[in-house]
């Protein structure tokens, strides 16, 4: 039988208490070797952290063709520069804008007809100053002209805007149709604008086969930083445009206050007429660097500021200011000093028109007499009719309602005025230290 063995000394509740020590004991070496491991590992990271980012901080950079670009502003760049427009000896498309004013309606439609083209786009606008009946009354005829319809590159801007040409409005009018044809595809090589009262003196196949054999990235925008008496009369002076914020037009008003000269850019002034490429209007409406709403915003109070926006623009941009051709593109008769408005042009001007070379003309009276000497000598225009041309002779092979466009130069039919206008731009781009005289 066995005995019962006495209880030992540990036992009871000081047993107890030495057992749950040695339990504690048993995880505890666990845990601290845990620790230890765990220290020496981020000491480890930290370690390797360091020395790499020291070294990194000794290594050449990577180079710039293969350097990813750190800011937005540089992709942008980037990607406008990889999206090339169509190779010279390409045919070109050209974006217009044609506006006018209240009494322009009749006008308007003449200059669309003798500068149509359907493998062009338009954008038509009559200012908020035309009764709203002359406004409908455009937009029906576009809509029943059965040649605008076939092809669909007419767009009346039915929200009409205020356009006071003496402030700010002009150029929001002139954003405006830009964004508009960039919205309805953008396929475009260049922009020009227009108003009802300016005229072509060639025809869209002399202008379209000329600019097959010119680089896209040229922009025919008259300007100078030789600003002169603008200085004082428009540049410091601060005007406010009702334009900008009233339904019916009336005159700007100046504040008393005068302003300094900008010192974050370099202010151009030259012709509100030009013909600028695809890449810059795109610049102008994205803006991805802030120095299009910049300017934009300075010359919302500055007079005449179509003779000064784009200029000021496309001069202080690196990627544009070098593709400048200093001429708009047409004939105007001046006084000299120059006043705000040119002569009105008459058959008096005829010759002078003929032996400028330039496509484009104005100012013209309503139904002056000159326009149809034009119409019979320079274009082949019949009235109410289109300018015949390479489109007009394979009009009954388009199939209706697809976009027409015109894949060989030899599909154009260009006249006489091709060879005055090839003699302008040849002229243009020859002319000596051409290349160092962008944006003087």
């Amino acid at each position: 039988m066995l005995e019962a063995k006495p209880p030992s000394p540990g036992s009871g509740a000081a047993g107890a208490a030495a057992a749950h020590i040695h339990s504690h004991r048993r995880w505890a070496a666990p845990l601290l070797a845990s620790v230890l491991l765990s220290s020496l590992l981020i000491s480890a990271s930290l370690f390797f952290s360091s020395s790499r980012a020291l070294l990194l901080s000794f290594s050449p950079l990577p180079s710039a063709a293969s350097a990813e670009p750190l800011f937005v502003e540089a992709k942008l760049r980037q990607q406008m520069r990889a999206e090339e427009r169509p190779a010279r000896g390409a045919v070109p498309r050209i974006a217009y804008l044609i506006s006018g004013s209240a009494g322009d309606g009749a006008a308007l439609r003449r200059t669309l007809r003798a500068l149509y083209h359907p493998a062009n786009t338009y954008v038509v606008h009559l200012d908020l100053e035309a009764p709203a009946a002359e406004r409908a009354e455009l937009a029906a005829a576009v809509r029943a002209d059965t040649v605008y319809a076939r092809f669909r590159n007419v767009k009346v801007v039915t929200r009409a805007n205020l356009v006071t040409y003496r402030g700010p409005t002009m150029v929001a009018n002139t954003l405006h149709a830009a964004a508009i044809l960039l919205r309805e595809g953008g396929d475009w090589d260049w922009f020009i604008n227009l108003s009802a009262s300016d005229y072509p003196l060639v025809t869209q196949d002399d202008l379209l086969h000329v600019l097959s054999e010119l680089p896209r990235q040229l922009n025919f925008i008259e300007h100078t930083s030789d600003i002169g008496w603008k200085e004082y009369q428009r540049a410091k002076p601060v005007i406010i445009d009702p334009g900008l914020y009233s339904l019916q037009k009336s005159d700007v008003f100046w504040i008393t206050e005068k302003r300094s000269v900008p010192t974050a850019f370099k202010l151009f002034t030259g012709s509100a007429w030009m013909m600028l490429t695809h890449q810059f209007i795109e610049y102008c409406i994205w803006g991805w660097d802030n120095l299009p709403r910049t300017v934009l915003m300075y010359y919302a109070n500055f007079l005449s500021s179509p003779e000064g926006y784009f200029h000021t623009v496309i001069c202080n941009v690196p990627e544009f200011r070098n593709t400048t051709v200093n001429h708009d593109l047409h004939f105007i008769s001046w006084d000299n000093p120059p006043k705000q408005h040119p002569h009105y042009l008459t058959l008096a001007d005829y010759d002078g028109m003929v032996n400028s070379n330039a496509p484009f003309a104005r100012k013209f009276g309503r139904e002056d007499p000159v326009l149809d000497k034009i119409d019979q000598e320079l274009l082949g225009r019949q009235p109410d009719g289109f300018v015949p041309g390479g489109w007009t002779d394979v009009l009954n092979t388009t199939e209706k309602g697809k976009p027409f466009t015109v894949e060989r130069v030899q599909d154009l039919r260009p006249g006489p005025g091709v060879d005055r206008l090839k003699k302008l731009v040849t002229g243009l781009l020859t002319q000596e230290g051409f290349d160092d005289k962008h944006c003087l």
